[in-house]
């Protein structure tokens, strides 16, 4: 899942975000947009006639003061392209990212158009120091996601097919995670892990703790 094959590290030289306050985008999950500032729209229209990448970086508390100014986002965001885009009669963007990186952002670019660009570098997210326990938490992860399935009143054959689509570890943990971790600092912590093992277990964590809401008795650790 994601694209980072095709990703020109050249173009994250001069790279779009869009800072917003509680919106966390995860490599191989989506995001709907609505995008209606002006400065933002030109974001958009400079996007889409371009590589349709952009990152999301979420603002730090105490963005309220600033937020048209230039206000703090957290350095580590989601890479995203443009997959499904509708120009309004006014002007506004209905927008659908997909997530397909992580990103590091390294600073910001002086003002030159509206909206706010940044160096960035793409963050090496597939290697584990710890390639045994991420063995061991994929599996654990993949046993955990196929209860939660069987327990589901909808949905249940959706998240198996997601996992089916995951081409790694460290992908299934990120696709799991943009679809049922709603909480935006968890997101945001998920986000800065970077070594798969990690993310495997915060993820499963999260699983475990689902499935003993739905049905107790399948909630306990997979050996």
């Amino acid at each position: 899942m994601g694209a980072r094959e095709d990703i020109d590290p050249a173009f994250l030289d001069g790279l779009p975000i869009f800072p917003l306050p509680n919106a966390v985008l995860l490599p191989g999950g989506l995001m709907p947009l609505h995008v209606f500032e002006p400065r933002y729209r030109e974001m958009t229209r400079d996007c889409l006639d371009g590589a349709r990448l952009l990152a999301v970086a979420r603002l730090k508390p105490g963005y309220e003061a600033t937020y048209h100014e230039r206000p703090a986002v957290y350095p580590a965001c989601g890479l995203g392209r443009i997959i499904a885009s509708e120009e309004l009669a006014d002007g506004r963007f209905l927008l659908v990212l997909r997530g397909v990186a992580r990103i590091q952002i390294v600073r910001e670019l002086p003002p030159v158009r509206s909206y706010r660009e940044v160096q960035a570098t793409l963050v090496d997210d597939d290697r584990s120091l710890r390639p045994n326990a991420t063995h061991v938490a994929h599996a654990q992860l993949l046993a955990l996601c196929d209860r939660l399935a069987s327990v589901l009143d909808r949905g249940g054959e959706e998240l198996r097919s997601l996992l089916r689509e995951c081409n790694s570890p460290g992908s299934c943990a990120d696709a799991i995670a943009a679809a049922l971790i709603m909480d935006h600092c968890e997101r945001q912590k998920l986000l800065e892990t970077y070594d798969p093992a990690d993310r495997l277990e915060r993820t499963a964590d999260h699983v475990g703790r689902l499935l003993c809401q739905l049905a107790p008795c399948e909630g306990r650790a997979v050996n």
